[in-house]
C-alpha cells in the first residue's frame, strides 16, 4: 500500500497537520479530509471558507462544500448554506445519511442540518461585516474601481486581476456598486487524502466569490467541476473562477487525464488549458490540484508564484511545492 499523504490549495496548511494526525492514526482519507477541512472552516483569518466567509451582495454570508470518495465516487454536496459554520461536515452527512441524494441547497441543505444535529452559529464576523462596510463607504465615496484595487483578482491567491476580473466588478455594480479585495490571502480551500489502506478523498469548501448574487452555487458543490475522485486514477479539485470548472468539467477532465497516463502537474495544466479555451467576460484564473492512488501529487494555475502544501507522516509542517504554470 502506498505512504498516506495529504495536499491542499493554499491556506489549507492552516488544517493538513490535524488531516495527518488522523492517516497516521490509521484513520480515513474521509476522516482526514474533514478534520483538515473543519480547522480551516474555523480560522477566523480566513475569509472564503466558514466562519468569516465574506457575505452575498445581500450581506448574508453562504457556503458552499462537498466530498468526493473515490473507490465508490460517493459524493455529497451543500450549497448556499446560511447558519452552519461547517458545510464539509454537512456534505459528508449528506454522503453518508442521504445516500439517495447528492446535493442539497439553501432552505433544505439547513433543514438537513438541523435534523442531524448540526449547532447553528453567526457566520459574519466583525471583521468580515467591517470588510463589507468598507466597499458600501467606498461608494459613497465615489471612490472609483481602479482605486480600491482592482488591479487584483476578485477570487484568487494575491494574484494580477485578468480582464474578467475588470468585468466582475463591473456587474457587479448593479448589486453593491464597488467592491475590492481585502488584504491578505483568499480562496476556495481544496484538500485531497490518500489514507494506508489505499483510499482517495477529496474535499472542497468555500464561501465563494464576494458579494455573489444570493443564492449562487460555485463549483465546489458540483461533482466533476471543483470535485472529482476516482480510485481508478486520481483525485482533482479546482479554485478560482468556478463558472469555468463547470463549464468545463474541470476536475473530471483532470482525472481523464490522469487516467491516460498523464502526470498530476501536467494533467492539472491540461484540463486548465482546456477551460481556457471557453468564452468568458467574466475570466478570472483557475488553479487544480491532483493527487494519485500510488501517492503522486502536482498543481497547476494560471499566473507565476501558486503553490499547495502537502504532508507526509514524516513531516514535522506542512511543506510547499510549486505549482506548474499554463
Amino acid at each position: 500500500m502506498p505512504e498516506p499523504v495529504i495536499i491542499g490549495s493554499e491556506r489549507s496548511e492552516v488544517g493538513l497537520p490535524s488531516g495527518m494526525e488522523v492517516l497516521r492514526r490509521g484513520g480515513s482519507a474521509l476522516d482526514a479530509v474533514e478534520a483538515a477541512m473543519r480547522r480551516c472552516e474555523d480560522n477566523l483569518a480566513d475569509h472564503y471558507v466558514g466562519t468569516g466567509g465574506l457575505p452575498n451582495a445581500r450581506g448574508e454570508v453562504e457556503l458552499d462544500a462537498s466530498v468526493m470518495v473515490g473507490s465508490s465516487r460517493r459524493f455529497g454536496a451543500v450549497g448556499a448554506v446560511h447558519g452552519y459554520p461547517n458545510p464539509i461536515s454537512i456534505a459528508r452527512a449528506v454522503l453518508e445519511r442521504l445516500p439517495q441524494h447528492c446535493l442539497l441547497v439553501g432552505e433544505g441543505a439547513e433543514l438537513f442540518a438541523e435534523e442531524n444535529g448540526f449547532t447553528r452559529a453567526e457566520l459574519l464576523t466583525d471583521e468580515a461585516r467591517a470588510l463589507w462596510r468598507e466597499q458600501l463607504d467606498a461608494v459613497a465615496r465615489k471612490e472609483s474601481a481602479e482605486s480600491v484595487g482592482s488591479a487584483e483578482s476578485v477570487e484568487g491567491e494575491n494574484t494580477a486581476a485578468l480582464p474578467g476580473d475588470h468585468r466582475y466588478r463591473a456587474a457587479a455594480l448593479d448589486l453593491v456598486r464597488k467592491f475590492a479585495p481585502h488584504e491578505g490571502p483568499w480562496g476556495t480551500i481544496n484538500i485531497i487524502a490518500l489514507d494506508a489502506s489505499g483510499e482517495l478523498c477529496v474535499g472542497v469548501s468555500t464561501s465563494g466569490y464576494p458579494f455573489k448574487y444570493p443564492g449562487r452555487v460555485g463549483d465546489s458543490s458540483v461533482p466533476g467541476a471543483g470535485n472529482w475522485c476516482d480510485l481508478r486514477a486520481g483525485g482533482a479539485a479546482c479554485t478560482g473562477r468556478g463558472e469555468l470548472s463547470m463549464r468545463g468539467g474541470t476536475a473530471r477532465t483532470i482525472v481523464d487525464h490522469l487516467a491516460a497516463g498523464h502526470g498530476p502537474a501536467e494533467a492539472c495544466r491540461l484540463g486548465l488549458a482546456d477551460a481556457a479555451t471557453l468564452p468568458d467576460d467574466f475570466r478570472a484564473e483557475l488553479r487544480a490540484l491532483a493527487l494519485t492512488p500510488d501517492g503522486r501529487h502536482g498543481g497547476a494555475a494560471g499566473q507565476e508564484g501558486s503553490v499547495y502544501a502537502l504532508m507526509t507522516p514524516d513531516s514535522t509542517e506542512p511543506e510547499f511545492r510549486p505549482r506548474v504554470v499554463l
